[in-house]
């Protein structure tokens, strides 16, 4: 074979083989006794609150916006949504597919735009729900309820063994990845840039619409809207809907749910999984 033909030893896109640390643990068994006592994080519970309250009046102004401000706005919570499901969620979380540098770049600034924390943190805490799903080790544990797993968990502190568990998986291919890494190192500046003032500043500069209606529709109201539909994957989608594979498994096929996460999701067991617009 002559060197012409021989292809380079490196590339310059980001290809990672190693396995994802996601496969169902059916060797954990939660710790018997007493359940330890939740901790309420107020912070948290007062951003929510406030958040939602935002939202209420955001729904208010929405009639006396500008079309064209309607239409930035579900551009813009589509653009937040592939950024958790092709992005985070199937990208990174599964690796169900590989991307080319700049196809990650978009993904990663379009989740900045999601606010669900950075790629790395929400990839660890899925691949933790896959393997230990349902069980104490689970950070959204179904069996606590709808309002636990839909947002309650995010209003109290990590039960022990979801910090346990967390703590050793392996990230290994998350943390190689260099565009993961750049954005936890800059999250918070790219979420105000994304999430909040990007959103804002395209109406009013484009099309003159008032700061108000653009902040609250475009940031406020879309954001919150995306939030809802995430959790509801983790909430709804375990509780309500049909088992085509396995009636005795809390996961279900729920179709409203992955409408409202433009495809996602469902696992319903290790090795199968489902999406409704992706496949």
């Amino acid at each position: 074979m002559s060197s012409a033909s021989v292809e380079p030893a490196t590339s310059p896109e980001f290809v990672d083989d190693r396995p994802v640390d996601d496969s169902f643990d059916d060797t954990y068994r939660e710790k018997q006794g007493a359940k330890p006592a939740m901790k309420m994080v107020w912070r948290n519970i007062i951003l929510m609150g406030a958040l939602h309250l935002a939202a209420i009046y955001s729904s208010v102004l929405v009639p006396f916006a500008k079309p064209l401000t309607w239409l930035w706005a579900a551009f813009c919570f589509l653009l937040s949504a592939l950024g958790v499901t092709a992005g985070a969620h199937r990208l990174w979380s599964h690796r169900s597919y590989t991307a080319t540098t700049p196809l990650r770049v978009f993904l990663a600034v379009a989740n900045s735009m999601a606010f669900q924390n950075h790629i790395y943190e929400w990839a660890r805490d899925h691949r933790v729900h896959h393997k230990f799903s349902e069980t104490d080790a689970d950070p959204h544990n179904a069996t606590r309820g709808f309002f636990f797993s839909h947002v309650g968990w995010l209003m109290v502190r990590k039960h022990p063994d979801v910090i346990e568990k967390g703590s050793k998986l392996d990230l290994s291919d998350l943390k190689a990845d260099p565009v993961v890494m750049f954005q936890k190192k800059y999250y918070k500046p790219s979420v105000v840039l994304m999430c909040f003032f990007i959103p804002t500043v395209v109406p009013w500069y484009f099309w003159g619409e008032s700061l108000c209606n653009a902040y609250f529709i475009a940031a406020i109201l879309r954001y919150t809207l995306v939030l809802n539909a995430t959790w509801l994957v983790n909430s709804a989608a375990h509780m309500f809907g049909n088992r085509p594979y396995d009636r005795w498994i809390n996961p279900r096929e729920n179709r409203f749910v992955a409408f409202g996460a433009i495809g996602e999701h469902l696992d319903f067991k290790p090795g199968i999984v489902l999406t409704f617009f992706w496949r």
